[in-house]
């Protein structure tokens, strides 16, 4: 049974239904294989039924293949199907549907306190990374998680905290369960990229190595300081070199600051790579990302008189849900300090930062009040510009 539903717009409570061509098929459970070759459904009704027969093994349902309809689908696939599809599906879209919903479901339970098994989500992203025959750009964006922000898309009310510590024991049990495999692929892609190459392969490469080598942070290795500090050093490209940056930050290995002085004494006199430095530091998933924060702030190079360097530093904080949303709040008054700063020399950069403020309704009444007295902080101040007012006003309303 297919249902849709289109939720009202101002002006328009009642939507009719649309017209969603969904492409489908049909596997088998214990064989694999499809039953019938795929077909399009158009669905026009609120409600419409599709019957397979001669069906003599439980279905796997693949859907929306090949993004055929611009919709969100809501499924009662289990964790088996999803992994199932993860691994066999032909089509490379409903692949990485299955694989990123399957840990988006496990993701969110766990957050919400259940206790999860990682098993599925291991096995797919293993078969996955072994798979010759996919290509390695769609295996890099495949493998990795969904952000902390969309996993708190999903729930009723977002736990930064729950929500952080879910997703990092998962790339945990990911990256020590899988080590052989990243290493593995980080080393493939190193040497089959020797060279900066400008072609879509190389580029997947690049990616891939990127990837790899976060996992194999994120297992604990002993030597994945040293590593990323290798691949940073020899880099001849941005990507390599900026990559090994964001896992050194994260991290705390001893070459964490001499990596991000060298790439500080070597880009400073370059504004847009400069940029970089401030926001992977502003982007980094540690305790200690607000007071960085706060010092780079007053940092010589800083200035919010730059439109992309206050969104490199500021903008990017404000988008790091759980550095962002610290539960003392000082996350919020750093960041209403810095807009009521930035309205003065740029209102309409200010206003545009100022909707990571706006999110109070989906948090605990903690948080949902520590945001919303900066925000009428925001509003009382005395010559605030009107693009500030109105936004701000708007993310009070919710």
């Amino acid at each position: 049974m297919l249902a849709q539903n289109t939720p009202p717009t101002p002006g328009q409570s009642i939507k009719q239904p649309v017209v969603l061509p969904l492409r489908v098929k049909l596997f088998g459970a214990d064989s694999g294989q499809p039953y019938a070759p795929e077909q399009t459904v158009l669905l026009t009704e609120a409600e419409h039924r599709i019957v397979f027969e001669d069906v003599r093994e439980r279905p796997i349902l693949s859907i929306n293949r090949g993004f055929s309809a611009p919709a969100i689908l809501e499924t009662d696939r289990s964790a088996a199907d999803l992994a199932f599809l993860a691994a066999q599906d032909d089509d490379p879209f409903a692949r990485y549907e299955a694989l990123q919903q399957l840990m988006l479901d496990t993701l969110v339970e766990s957050a919400g306190g259940a206790r999860v098994d990682h098993t599925a989500v291991i096995a797919a992203i293993g078969g996955t990374l072994a798979n010759p025959q996919l290509d390695r750009a769609f295996v890099a964006e495949a493998v990795l998680l969904p952000s902390e922000s969309f996993i708190g898309d999903q729930m009723t009310v977002v736990d930064p905290e729950a929500i952080f510590r879910a997703r990092e024991a998962l790339r945990r049990d990911i990256g020590r369960t899988l080590e052989d495999a990243w290493r593995t692929a980080y080393h493939a892609a190193r040497a089959t990229t020797d060279g900066y190459v400008y072609s879509p392969e190389a580029k997947g490469l690049r990616r891939l190595k990127s990837v790899a080598l976060g996992y194999i942070a994120a297992s604990g290795a002993g030597d994945a300081g040293a590593l990323a500090f290798a691949q940073f050093e020899a880099a001849d490209n941005m990507t390599d070199r900026q990559s090994a940056l964001t896992t050194l930050v994260a991290g705390d290995s001893t070459q964490r600051t001499p990596a991000l002085d060298i790439f500080y004494n070597r880009y400073s006199d370059n504004a847009l790579v400069l940029d970089k430095w401030f926001s992977v530091q502003a982007m980094a998933p540690r305790d200690d990302t607000g007071a960085i924060v706060l010092e780079l702030s007053q940092h010589r190079d800083f200035t919010l008189a730059n439109p992309n360097r206050a969104r490199a530093l500021i903008g990017a904080f404000g988008v790091n849900q759980r550095a962002f949303n610290t539960a003392d709040g000082s996350g919020y008054r750093f960041l209403a300090d810095q807009l009521i700063a930035l309205d003065r020399i740029n209102p309409q950069t200010a206003a545009k930062l100022i909707p990571p403020l706006g999110r109070w309704k989906r948090f605990d009444p903690s948080r949902a009040a520590l945001m919303r007295a900066q925000l009428e902080r925001i509003v009382a101040v005395p010559g605030l510009s009107k693009d500030m007012a109105e936004q701000a006003s708007r993310s009070l309303d919710g």
